[in-house]
């Protein structure tokens, strides 16, 4: 019997054939008798039949070897493991600059160190100076740039390992150096006002409103606010940042110029240059506003292959394992996103941009002909692949933007991309560049839609991990398969990588 709908309209009638030739009805009397068997037989007359029934046997189904089993209990993780994914290099950079820090304020507010009593306006800048200068995007393509250069594939692999977990976590020295410069800040404007009777009033105001300004401007870059309230984050780790930069100018100034023995200002150009804090604070601002040099307001195309999605194409081409921030506007609302392209000469970059805020929302609903961007991108994890010989690089919907191109510019990178009928949402711009630049022995692109849910993602893993041959696994996912990936990449030792939020 066919399975196909018959068309749709009216019943047709019944033919004669169907209904029998007479109209009549005619029933005849039936004698009923029992049924007889022979002695020898058994009274079933499906002997044969019951007997196949009884040896049929329900067909094996060929079940996929890496699909997640429903129902299957999730393996709990040591608490060891997840004590060494939480205090990560990040927390173990932070803890040094904040000791060393501390071990030095305790010197000096004990007693014993006079030098940094009087110079704690000295230490509170310089901490301040490091702070941003390893959060610049310039100072950090250089350092990304000579470890790639200097350590590539030859020194052993932890060492290799070990580079690339110092810069993907250099926001511990930020945050250290950060939280430390404030404390300095805060016995300088206390020594201060001990001393207000030879200390000029204004100076302890402007002191006071700095160290305010400076303590929103760290409260606003906590990762829960940052990562759940974008928008205040920038607004005021940015905003009061910049009025934090100028007070402190004005605090600095102001200190150096100002003579509490004969309670007098002197505005000697010569004295002021000789202070080390006016060139911390010089260090400061010039590594404010390097980046903000390469803003540009540039064309872009926007390709809408999904409601979903947004595929943001600028034109020139671009090295592997680079991130861009893009905005509207010249100065506030920026949002980052990694860069898929074929190559540095290529003619074409891409940005793929998720529909989850108000920002990627736009990119949708009113797609813009131009937007601003830093023409100077910063480097993520994946611009150390070079240091390895072989890797995995595994991500989920729309992490391909970040993993991509390190698996397209480099053959022995292996892709695993997890997500939902990706071909449809993300359109044939993205299917077109994995498959003409990675070879089906390279790629696997699990699509749940089709294979019926999310895949064994560590039982994935474990096999092409052993089979490519890999060093290193960098992962891209939300935050509870970031976790997962994680925890199961420790359990087995498998060294690995993954997304951060604490940065």
């Amino acid at each position: 019997m066919s399975s196909e709908l018959s068309p749709r309209g009216a019943a047709p009638a019944y033919d004669d054939a169907e209904k029998g030739v007479s109209e009549k009805v005619i029933v005849y009397p039936v004698e009923k008798k029992a049924l007889t068997y022979p002695a020898d037989e058994k009274k079933d007359i499906f002997v044969n039949e019951k007997k196949d029934v009884a040896a049929f046997q329900q067909p094996q189904v060929k079940r996929d070897p890496y699909a997640l089993q429903k129902g299957a209990p999730k393996k709990k993780t040591s608490k060891v493991i997840i004590a060494k994914l939480w205090y990560n290099t990040y927390r173990k950079l932070f803890t040094i600059a904040f000791s060393i820090n501390m071990i030095m304020f305790g010197f000096a507010v004990s007693g014993h160190w006079p030098y940094a009593v009087k110079f704690a306006g000295a230490f509170a800048v310089a901490n301040f100076n490091v702070s941003i200068l390893v959060r610049n995007e310039i100072f950090g393509r250089i350092l990304y740039w000579l470890v790639n250069t200097l350590f590539a594939k030859w020194p052993p692999l932890w060492w290799r390992l070990g580079c690339t977990s110092v810069l993907q976590h250099l926001g511990g020295i930020h945050t250290g150096c950060a939280v430390s410069g404030i404390i300095w800040l805060t016995l300088k404007v206390v020594n201060t006002w001990r001393n207000h009777i030879n200390e000029n009033n204004a100076i302890l105001i402007v002191g006071i409103f700095t160290n305010v300004a400076v303590i929103v401007t760290a409260v606003a870059a906590f990762p829960w606010v940052r990562n759940t309230h974008h928008n205040v984050f920038e607004r005021h780790h940015r905003f009061v940042g910049w009025t934090a930069l100028f007070l402190t100018w004005a605090f600095t100034i102001m200190g150096d110029i100002y003579n509490p023995t004969t309670r007098s200002w002197v505005p000697d150009g010569r004295h002021l240059v000789r202070q080390q804090d006016f060139w911390y604070v010089m260090g400061m601002t010039t590594w404010i506003v390097l980046p903000w040099i390469c803003t540009r307001e540039v064309p872009v195309d926007i390709e809408l292959p999904s409601p979903k999605v947004a595929i943001v194409r600028f034109r020139r081409g671009m090295q592997q394992g680079l991130l861009g921030r893009i905005s509207r506007s010249a100065v506030k609302e920026y949002h980052a996103f990694g860069i898929i392209s074929e190559g540095p000469h290529a003619k074409y970059h891409y940005m793929i941009c998720g529909v989850q805020g108000d920002f990627t929302r736009s990119l949708v609903n009113d797609p813009p002909r131009t937007l601003w961007t830093r023409e100077l991108k910063f480097a993520g994890v994946s611009n150390t692949s070079t240091l390895y010989k072989r890797g995995i690089r595994i991500c989920t919907g729309t992490g391909i933007g970040a993993a991509l191109s390190t698996c397209i510019q480099s053959p022995y990178w292996f892709l695993i991309w997890i997500g939902s009928d990706q071909e449809k949402t993300f359109g044939p711009t993205i299917s077109g560049l994995i498959h003409r630049h990675i070879e089906p022995e390279r790629l696997i692109l699990w699509d749940s839609k089709v294979r019926g849910g999310r895949p064994d993602t560590m039982k994935l893993l474990r096999d092409v991990y052993k089979s490519w041959n890999a060093e290193v696994v960098f992962i891209t996912s939300n935050y509870i398969g970031n976790s997962e990936m994680m925890e199961g990449c420790k359990e087995y030792g498998i060294p690995c990588f993954g997304t951060l939020w604490d940065f």
